[in-house]
């Protein structure tokens, strides 16, 4: 064999080498989005899609010069986050109600058997779950509609429970993650411009939802993917609240999780009933004490608002590190 054809063997070698190797790269990138199975204890199977939210920095937080700004929204600051997942919708009736038989027909047993066995001990292979809600965990609305009136510790047992359905890391998005995909690349007030007049193609609000929640993707979504952004229900994130929580954390951050400690917590996008000045992307939520004024219990409950139809949630999917910087 000559010199030059060992060497251009040699070459379609090391070409060949290098594609094989750039075509399982390509395999281990995060897919664009996936559709999650849930299997109920009947056999049913509810399912849900997660859109794949890229890496990327964004400017968080308002400008004072913006229409409806409040203080706590500044000062903006440069956040630099890492590719994740998010469900396209706020978590549904149909959904939450799964959990909640799973989790309070467990806890029912386990103090049945508790009871009979003189034992305090909880069962041992569940996520402790919520105690039966006080009336109707429904509200009487249908199965397509936001889960309602879970408390913050609620919604987070909820991704608890289908990490361990799953085997997926779900859990509540951050207060950074959150605005930084209802923004889905734009620096505006809203993903669709200044101007508020659109809102209603996108949201249910104040100006057009007969004071009530809606079924879930009934609106247009935003330009990656995500339905209900604003308005329909408040949604819970990660972050304790507080007001000054952008002033205590200035200048360019990697992944922020908000203050600590605290007593109360975020809910971004606004509800129902609330003006379009309040549902901006940058707009920020806190939980109320008149939120819990229908528990009768003392103290009140920590996993229910009971008749709260203005709190829900949406799921976010941490996806492998390594895998997040790609995109």
């Amino acid at each position: 064999m000559t010199t030059g054809i060992r060497l251009i063997l040699i070459a379609t070698a090391i070409i060949l080498l290098s594609a094989g190797t750039q075509t399982v790269l390509s395999a281990q990138e995060p897919a664009k989005k996936f559709t999650e199975t849930v299997t109920t204890k009947a056999g049913d199977k509810i399912t849900f899609d997660m859109v794949l939210i890229p890496a990327g920095t964004y400017t968080m937080g308002s400008p004072e010069a913006e229409a409806g700004h409040k203080d706590e929204e500044g000062p903006q600051r440069q956040v630099r986050l890492n590719a994740f997942y998010l469900c396209t919708t706020e978590t549904t009736l149909e959904l939450f109600l799964t959990y909640y038989d799973e989790m309070v027909t467990a806890r029912v047993e386990a103090a049945q058997v508790a009871t009979a066995t003189g034992s305090e001990e909880k069962a041992v292979d569940a996520v402790t779950g919520p105690t039966p809600v006080y009336g109707n965990v429904t509200m009487g609305y249908d199965k397509k509609y936001p889960a309602i009136g879970a408390t913050w510790n609620n919604a987070n047992t909820f991704c608890k429970w289908l990490t361990k359905k799953t085997g997926k890391s779900y859990r509540l998005p951050t207060e950074a993650e959150w605005e930084y995909a209802c923004r889905a690349g734009t620096t505006t007030a809203y993903f669709f411009g200044d101007d508020p007049a659109p809102l209603g193609d996108y949201a249910w609000f104040k100006g057009n939802s007969d004071a009530e929640p809606h079924a879930v993707a009934s609106k247009k979504p935003n330009p990656w993917g995500l339905f209900d952004m604003y308005g329909n229900v408040f949604e819970w994130v990660n972050d304790f609240y507080s007001p000054d929580a952008y002033k205590a954390a200035a200048g360019s951050l990697v992944n922020p999780l908000g203050p600590e400690t605290g007593k109360l917590h975020v809910a971004r996008g606004g509800f129902y009933n609330l003006t379009p000045d309040l549902l901006r992307s940058a707009a920020r939520g806190v939980e109320e004490k008149w939120w819990s004024m229908n528990d009768p219990q003392i103290p009140k409950s920590k996993w229910w608002l009971p008749q709260m139809d203005i709190i829900g949630f949406r799921v976010a999917c941490t996806i492998d590190s390594k895998d997040a910087e790609k995109k």
